[in-house]
């Protein structure tokens, strides 16, 4: 976030890790005050315009302080593929630096950068087998006793329901920043998408990291 400098200026309010707010979004940046109070923009979604950080969080929600995980798992990823080229070394940067995006008033690290990058394009969709499901097999038993029964792997399986995933994110994104559609509309909309996480929660095991879960209405968990 931007700092409240400047004197007349609110303090930027503080949530609870706990609270669904963009607020708790490494995505959201503050940038000014008006009659809501502090006011600042999605990185990922500039379209919305200014709103304050109490707005309830969304699909693309990136909690504050995990990019150094990310950073590890990327890192983990890249040692596990042998090269074959020249090697080129390059000079480390803190993945906590701040970046300079030429007068934009959004302040971000290196890391958050890199994290974003991902996302565009279409690496943030990745998301961690449990461990003690990696190397297993789904097995399709029929219920005739004739009929040929079917081994898929569970990596396959996993990686099929982490796309359904992405794309429903996707649709949810797009339906919010439809120009066309009311309010009304949207929430109405909104509810169904609701309701297929709920309906998908049953995956939630195959997943590592709960925050990679579907979670859906709490009544329908």
């Amino acid at each position: 976030m931007s700092e409240s400098a400047g004197s007349g200026q609110p303090p930027l309010p503080v949530f609870g890790p706990e609270e669904k707010v963009c607020g708790n979004c490494k995505l959201w940046a503050a940038h000014s005050v008006d009659h809501r109070g502090w006011v600042g923009v999605c990185r990922l979604q500039p379209e919305r315009g200014l709103f304050p950080p109490s707005a309830p969080l969304c699909n693309k929600f990136l909690r504050r302080g995990v990019a150094a995980k990310v950073a590890e798992e990327t890192a983990r990823r890249e040692r596990s593929v042998r090269g074959v080229g020249p090697v080129v070394r390059r000079r480390e940067r803190d993945p906590n630096e701040v970046v300079d995006l030429e007068g934009l008033e959004l302040n971000m690290t290196r890391a958050e950068l890199m994290e974003l990058i991902r996302e565009a394009v279409g690496e943030g969709g990745e998301a961690p087998l449990a461990n003690k499901w990696e190397g297993g097999t789904l097995k399709l038993v029929p219920g005739k006793p004739d009929v040929q029964g079917k081994d898929i792997p569970i990596d396959t399986f996993f990686h099929k329901i982490v796309m359904v995933r992405d794309k429903l994110r996707v649709m949810e994104q797009k339906l919010n920043a439809h120009p066309k559609l009311s309010d009304a509309e949207k929430v109405e909309m909104q509810s169904y998408i609701t309701r297929i996480y709920g309906s998908l929660t049953s995956f939630n095991l195959l997943f590592r990291d709960k925050e990679d879960f579907f979670v859906g209405s709490k009544s329908e968990d």
